[in-house]
C-alpha cells in the first residue's frame, strides 16, 4: 500500500496517519465512487430547487447541474489534497450549502428571475467567497478570538442540528421526492425500508470491507431491483449529450447588488459555523487532533470554492455534512478517497450522459441510505455534546432551546411565509440558520467567550478515538505522534468544561 511520507513517531519510526494513506488505486476508485453516489442527490438538488423557482429552461438547468458537479469535484479536491494553507487535508466533500437555497431564489426572483437574476446571485456569491477566503487569514490571534464563539457545545449542536434537518430530506426523498405525482406510492418506501435493510445486514456481518462499501451496495443492489421492476429509467441518457464544458460566466457578467452581497455573507458565515462543526466531527472519526489552523485551512478552501463557484455557474460551497456520515459509518479515513471522488464529480461534470446514469437511482433508494447516512450525522453532533456537562443547566439551555429554533421552520412554515418580510423571511426560513444563530448567543450569555489561551485543550474525543481504532481490524496503520507546534499559528479552540468555561490549557506536543 503506498503511503504519504509522515513524521516520526515518538521511537523514530516512520508512521502515517490512516488520513494520509494513499489507498490501491482500486480501493480508491471503489471508495470515492462511494462518496459520489452518496453526495450525489444532495449536490444537485440546490441547483434543481434554484433553477426551477428562477423559471431556467431544461437546458439551462442541465447546464447549472454539470456546472455544479464539476465545481464540487475541483472544491473536494482542494479541501483534502490542500494546496498550501488553503485545505483541511481531511476526508471533507465539499458541496453546495442548503442553507443559500431560500436567500438565493429570494435574490435571484427580486432580480427578475431567470439567467438575470442568476448574474446577481453570483455577484453576491464571488463577493462573499472572497470575504470568507479573506476572513481566514485573520491574524492568529484575531481568528482564535472569533472561534472561541464555537465551543463543543456549539459545534455539537449544529453538527446535531444538520443531521435533524437533513433526516426530512432523505425520508422525502423515500416518499419519492417531494413534487413527484407519485409522492408518497408505498413502493417508493419499500425501496427505500428493502435498501436500508441492505445495509443494515451488511453492517452487521462485521465484515470491514463489506462496511467500507454497505451504502454503494446499497444504492447499486436497490437501483438493479428498481430497474428489474421497471422503476428505474435509463432513457435520458441516451439523450444526453456526450461532452459538456463548463465556461466561466456562461450567462454573462455577474452583478453586485448591496443586499443581496449582505444577504450572502450572512449565508457564508452560517456556513463557516457548519464547516467548523463538520471539521471537528470528521476529526473525532479519524482521530485526527483539530486545531484553529485546521480550521482555518477548511474556511479559506470554503472561501476558495465558493468566489469559484460564482465564475463558473454555480453556488457557495461548504463541508457536506452527507459524507461526514458516510465516512463514519465506512471507517475509511484517507483524505486521497475524496481526492478520487472529486475527479469522479469532474468528470460527471464534463459528460452528461455519464450524469444521467447516477441521475437515474431512484428517489426511494437514494432515500433509504441517506437516511441513514443524515441519522449518523445526527450521532456525530450527539457524540460531541456527550463532551460537555449537559447536566450543567446552562448547557442544556443552549443544546434544547437552540433545536427548538431549528424545528421551527419546518414546524410553522407559515410564519415565514405569510407572516414575514420576503427579505427577512429568505434569510431565517432555514433550520440550520436559525439554529446556529441561536447556539452562538445563547453560549454567549451563558457561558461567554472565554480566554484566549495559545496552549488550549485538544479534542477530547482523540484519546478515546484512537482507543476505539487500535481495537478496530481495519486499523493497521499507527497514529502519528503530533509534532511541535507554532501556538500562534495552531492553537486548538478550547474545550468545554463542566461548568460551561473554557477548560484550563494544556501544553502543545
Amino acid at each position: 500500500m503506498a503511503r504519504v511520507a509522515a513524521p516520526l513517531s515518538a521511537n523514530g519510526e516512520q508512521s502515517t496517519h490512516p488520513v494520509d494513506e494513499v489507498l490501491p488505486l482500486p480501493k480508491l476508485a471503489l471508495y470515492g465512487f462511494q462518496h459520489v453516489l452518496a453526495f450525489y442527490a444532495g449536490a444537485v438538488i440546490v441547483p434543481i430547487i434554484v433553477g426551477g423557482a428562477l423559471g431556467l429552461t431544461t437546458e439551462q438547468l442541465v447546464y447549472l447541474i454539470n456546472a455544479d458537479l464539476f465545481t464540487c469535484g475541483i472544491a473536494s479536491i482542494i479541501q483534502a489534497w490542500g494546496i498550501g494553507r488553503i485545505g483541511a487535508r481531511l476526508p471533507l466533500i465539499q458541496g453546495v450549502t442548503f442553507t443559500a437555497v431560500s436567500p438565493m431564489i429570494a435574490i435571484g426572483l427580486g432580480a427578475g428571475g431567470g439567467t438575470a437574476g442568476l448574474l446577481v446571485i453570483y455577484g453576491a456569491v464571488i463577493t462573499a467567497g472572497i470575504a470568507t477566503f479573506a476572513f481566514a487569514w485573520l491574524p492568529p490571534k484575531a481568528f482564535r478570538t472569533v472561534m472561541r464563539l464555537f465551543p463543543p457545545v456549539v459545534t455539537g449542536t449544529v453538527i446535531t442540528v444538520l443531521g435533524i434537518v437533513l433526516i426530512p430530506v432523505g425520508l422525502n426523498d423515500a416518499a419519492g421526492g417531494v413534487g413527484s405525482p407519485d409522492f408518497g406510492d408505498p413502493k417508493h418506501f419499500a425501496y427505500a425500508g428493502g435498501t436500508m435493510l441492505f445495509i443494515l445486514v451488511l453492517m452487521k456481518l462485521g465484515k470491514p470491507f463489506l462496511n467500507s462499501i454497505s451504502i454503494l451496495l446499497g444504492l447499486v443492489g436497490g437501483t438493479v431491483v428498481a430497474f428489474l421492476l421497471g422503476d428505474a429509467k435509463f432513457g435520458d441518457v441516451s439523450n444526453s449529450d456526450w461532452i459538456g464544458i463548463t465556461t466561466p460566466f456562461h450567462y454573462g457578467a455577474p452583478k453586485f447588488a448591496w443586499f443581496p452581497i449582505l444577504l450572502m455573507l450572512i449565508v457564508m458565515l452560517i456556513t463557516m459555523v457548519e464547516t467548523t462543526g463538520d471539521t471537528y466531527a470528521v476529526g473525532d472519526i479519524v482521530g485526527k487532533e483539530i486545531d484553529s489552523e485546521t480550521v482555518a485551512r477548511a474556511l479559506r478552501a470554503d472561501g476558495a470554492a465558493t468566489a469559484l463557484g460564482g465564475v463558473l455557474n454555480s453556488f457557495p460551497y461548504v463541508a457536506f455534512a452527507e459524507n461526514v456520515g458516510l465516512v463514519r459509518m465506512t471507517k475509511v479515513k484517507s483524505r486521497f478517497v475524496v481526492v478520487a471522488a472529486g475527479v469522479f464529480m469532474i468528470v460527471l461534470g464534463l459528460i452528461p450522459k455519464a450524469a444521467a446514469i447516477v441521475a437515474a437511482v431512484p428517489h426511494g433508494v437514494l432515500g433509504g441510505a441517506a437516511t441513514v447516512m443524515f441519522a449518523m450525522v445526527a450521532l456525530a453532533g450527539i457524540q460531541t455534546l456527550a463532551k460537555v456537562d449537559l447536566k450543567e443547566e446552562k448547557n442544556a439551555l443552549v443544546v434544547g432551546v437552540s433545536l427548538a429554533f431549528a424545528l421551527l421552520p419546518a414546524t410553522v412554515p407559515v410564519l415565514f411565509k405569510d407572516h414575514m418580510d420576503t427579505d427577512l423571511s429568505s434569510l431565517l426560513n432555514s433550520g440550520v440558520t436559525l439554529g446556529a444563530t441561536a447556539a452562538i448567543v445563547l453560549n454567549l450569555i451563558f457561558n461567554g467567550l472565554g480566554k484566549d489561551d495559545a496552549h488550549s485543550a485538544p479534542q477530547a474525543a482523540a484519546p478515546e478515538a484512537a482507543a476505539a481504532e487500535a481495537a478496530a481490524p481495519e486499523a493497521a496503520a499507527p497514529e502519528v505522534a503530533a509534532p511541535a507546534v507554532d501556538d500562534e499559528d495552531t492553537a486548538a479552540i478550547p474545550a468545554q468544561s463542566a461548568e460551561g468555561e473554557h477548560a484550563a490549557p494544556t501544553p502543545s506536543a
